[in-house]
This record gives structure tokens, C-alpha cells and sequence, in this order.
């Protein structure tokens, strides 16, 4: 297995989905399933102990949840990025899903092809969210923002680097964008994050269409 490999944990309380799984990802050469988990409480443990770089997570799960263990795991900046794979898109489990911190957002019944892309997607740190899922959070975004504002301001930089994320752009992208580094742009993300207490990507694109930084229709529908 290559190095470069993207480590792969799926959590899933049904053994079938989980062979399922494990059998087609064993075909693509750059992802690697070093583990699975049955529920949330093992996810935790399973996200401590192998380290993985992306975790496929269910949400109805017994003992602890999927959006639970999520909240729980994304507490670790540096750990492992959370793509949730599951047969619920009702409005209550989407939005608590990416409030906990997951960067993607991927229902069972979607093309494998589209489940290896939501990997790698998420593993570069970039939102995945299929078009009705996105829908869904664009109507959540129509009702005023009641976030406090942030106790310390974003810099002009940064908000100009947050309008970029919110439409999509990597971080590469931004750096060219902007004609500065990609280093001096994770920097950026990063002081945004940390002053928004925000988890990811993602729910940096919710602040920033909640806000109007950038126009609803600008949200990226398809990852």
C-alpha cells in the first residue's frame, strides 16, 4: 500500500455496510480502511488509537451517534476530517451533522465513484456536499443570522481569504488568487477558525452566507 495512502475509518452499525464498504475502497490504490467501528462510543476510541485521515461516519448509531462521536472527535483540530455516509437527509440530521464539525455530507444511495471523490475531497480539507444536501442548508441560511459577532474581528486579509473558502477555493487557489503563499493562506484559515471557533470549511461557509460576506447563490452546491 502506498504511503501517500488516505486512511480510512468506517463506523457503521450494520456489518454488511461495513464489508460492503470495505470491499469496494479496497479497489482504489489511494485510500487504505485501517478499521471500523459499530457505533459512535468505538468510533471515538478507533479515531485515538488508528489515526485515520477521514472517518465515514453513520449517524444512527446505538450507545453514542454518529453527530455525537462527530462533535467529540472534531474537538482535536488535527484529527481525522468527518464524512458522513447515511440513508437520513431530513433536516435533523443534516444540520447538527456539519454544526458538529463534519466536512462532508454524503447519502448511501449516491454513485461509488461519488463516495471515493467525497474521500479524497474531504481529506484536502475541502467541503463535500451533494447538491440536496447543500439545498437543504441554503434554506436553514434564509432565516437571520442570531450569531454574536465575533469578539475578535476579522482582518480585511481575512476576510477576504473566508469570501474565497466560502466559494469553494483551495487553498492553492486562494493563493493565486490573492498573490501570496499557500502556507501564509492555511495561516489565514486557521486565524479564522480559531477567532470564529469554528470547526472546518464548512461551517465557515455557513458563517460567511449567514453574515453576507458572499451571497447565498455563491454557496458551492457540488464538491
Amino acid at each position: 500500500m502506498d504511503q501517500t495512502a488516505i486512511r480510512v475509518l468506517i463506523v457503521d452499525d450494520h456489518a454488511i455496510v461495513r464489508k460492503g464498504i470495505r470491499a469496494l475502497l479496497a479497489e482504489i490504490e489511494d485510500i487504505e480502511v485501517v478499521g471500523a467501528a459499530s457505533d459512535g462510543q468505538e468510533a471515538v476510541v478507533q479515531a485515538e488509537a488508528l489515526s485515520p485521515d477521514v472517518i465515514l461516519m453513520d449517524l444512527v448509531m446505538p450507545r453514542l451517534d454518529g453527530i455525537e462521536a462527530t462533535r467529540q472527535i472534531t474537538t482535536n483540530e488535527t484529527g481525522p476530517r468527518i464524512l458522513v455516509l447515511t440513508s437520513f437527509a431530513g433536516d435533523d440530521k443534516v444540520l447538527p451533522a456539519i454544526k458538529a464539525g463534519a466536512l462532508g455530507y454524503l447519502l448511501k444511495d449516491s454513485e461509488p465513484e461519488d463516495l471515493v471523490q467525497a474521500i479524497r475531497q474531504v481529506h484536502r480539507g475541502e467541503p463535500s456536499l451533494q447538491p440536496t444536501i447543500a439545498q437543504k442548508v441554503l434554506r436553514e441560511l434564509q432565516c437571520p443570522s442570531t450569531r454574536p459577532p465575533a469578539p475578535d474581528p476579522l482582518t480585511k486579509r481575512e476576510i477576504q481569504v473566508l469570501g474565497l473558502v466560502a466559494r469553494g477555493f483551495t487553498n492553492p487557489q486562494i493563493a493565486e488568487q490573492l498573490t501570496i503563499t499557500e502556507a501564509t493562506v492555511r495561516t489565514h484559515v486557521s486565524n479564522i477558525l480559531g477567532k470564529l471557533h469554528l470547526a472546518n470549511r464548512v461551517q465557515a461557509t455557513l458563517y460567511a452566507l449567514q453574515e453576507g460576506i458572499v451571497p447565498l447563490g455563491k454557496f458551492p452546491e457540488e464538491g
